[in-house]
């Protein structure tokens, strides 16, 4: 059968693999750490190549997880809330953790273990359904919830990535989604070209939090040499512009990454590391500090759920 699913531990890290054998793709899934996408390894001239700048073992996972999130999934929020508090209902709230500037940042399942639920191999496809069930397990978020998270791997070196939040509460709950991954083509993201097609910016402050003002934005429209462009931005997806949202590519490896999203991912986060061997390229259903400033925020009825999808598809020369 061309897909199939295999397990392994690898330097520590448990594993879940999607094989699509006829191209020599793999995708790895760490379900004990946010279900966090591991690895995504393609063919290219030059042998197989992970296009996910992951942690490369389990000790280096446990010491940086909690500050450079590569990988993780963003919920119940994505990004930051300033000064870890918000109000919803009439109640304050404020989040255990924080950051060191004093803000919550990037949610609370990241270092969660997630149940793998189902495994399914086809003709067409081989997937694997992860779920977390967060049982108010922070004074800042006393809510119930459910958050399930659906990886298939296509034809094409395309990777579709489903997140479903399911409110289990007796009350409605706020509530964003989003991911982190760190994309590498090549050895420095200066040599790769950048797309995204944006309606704006959002302005932030010096804590990044939005000040409620949109800027202009039209760096990269069209596809340009990236260069020494540092960015740790929020931006406003264009859908006249429609899909890809955003292409990443490598000239030098003839590699590309087109992402394509539906209307659950209206805002796109980009952000250069000071290494510059990746970009975190991140898809969120709402802007930094939604619990505060309310900008995409999602309100959930009880028994009510939202699914969000995220296709990563990947073109080499020999898919070309």
């Amino acid at each position: 059968m061309r897909f199939r699913i295999t397990h392994s531990n690898q330097k520590g890290i448990q594993l879940i693999h999607l094989h699509d054998d006829e191209l020599s793709c793999t995708v790895s899934i760490a379900p004990e750490y946010g279900a966090m996408l591991h690895a995504f390894s393609v063919n290219s001239t030059n042998g197989p190549v992970n296009i996910i700048n992951n942690y490369s073992n389990k000790a280096e996972l446990d010491q940086e997880l909690a500050l450079s999130y590569k990988s993780s999934k963003l919920s119940p929020f994505p990004c930051r809330i300033e000064k870890g508090s918000y109000q919803w209902e009439g109640e304050q709230y404020q989040f255990a953790n924080r950051f060191p500037d004093g803000s919550a940042i990037h949610g609370l399942l990241f270092n969660k273990s997630f149940q793998i639920k189902e495994q399914k191999t086809t003709d067409f496809f081989s997937s694997a359904l992860f779920e977390y069930e967060f049982k108010a397990e922070d004074p800042g978020y006393p809510f119930h919830y459910t958050c399930q998270v659906l990886y298939t791997l296509l034809h094409g070196n395309t990777l579709q990535i489903q997140t479903t939040l399911i409110n289990l509460d007796t009350k409605t709950i706020p509530i964003a989604d989003g991911w982190h991954p760190y994309f590498q083509l090549s050895d420095t993201i200066n040599n790769c070209w950048l797309r995204f097609p944006a309606k704006g910016m959002l302005e932030f402050n010096e804590q990044l939090i939005p000040t409620g003002k949109i800027l202009p934005y039209q760096v990269f429209n069209a596809s340009k040499p990236f260069g020494n462009t540092i960015l740790d931005n929020c931006f406003l997806i264009d859908p006249a512009a429609g899909q890809p949202v955003c292409e990443l590519s490598d000239p030098a490896s003839g590699i590309s990454i087109r992402f394509i999203t539906d209307e659950g991912y209206p805002y796109l986060q980009l952000y250069t590391p000071p290494d510059r061997k990746s970009i975190a390229i991140e898809n969120l259903s709402s802007a930094p500090n939604c619990f505060n400033n309310g900008i995409g925020l999602l309100k959930l009825g009880p028994g009510e759920s939202k699914t969000m999808t995220v296709h990563y598809s990947v073109q080499t020369k020999e898919t070309n």
